[in-house]
């Protein structure tokens, strides 16, 4: 399997899901968290933690690679310069799922994905 494709395929083509990964991806580093389906957000976290790490690393190498996955400069900006530095001395476990329930419309259940 690729990266960020662990076998949940949520009904659409490869493409659209992980343009769909990276937009959550982003939106969770930007925002410091999302409200979304909890299979969404469990498969969205293995993506968050990555780029985190690749923040912490801080180096070109690691800058690009968060580029070629986020490809929003400002986001990785902030992603290496604000969010990344902020877990210096932690070893993983960036992210926690909260489950909040199910949604009203189609019983889904929804689940938001933080940043610790």
């Amino acid at each position: 399997m690729r990266h960020g494709d662990s076998g949940r395929r949520f009904d659409m083509p490869t493409g659209q899901r992980m343009a769909m990964f990276r937009t959550l991806t982003r939106h969770v580093i930007q925002h410091g968290g999302i409200q979304t389906t909890e299979a969404r957000a469990k498969e969205v976290q293995a993506m968050v933690e990555k780029m985190i790490t690749l923040g912490k690393a801080n180096t070109v190498h690691a800058r690009r690679l968060a580029l070629a996955f986020i490809d929003d400069r400002d986001v990785v900006q902030q992603l290496f310069d604000t969010v990344a530095p902020k877990y210096a001395e932690r070893a993983g476990g960036y992210t926690r799922v909260v489950k909040l329930g199910q949604r009203k419309g189609d019983a889904a259940r929804i689940a938001r994905l933080e940043l610790v």
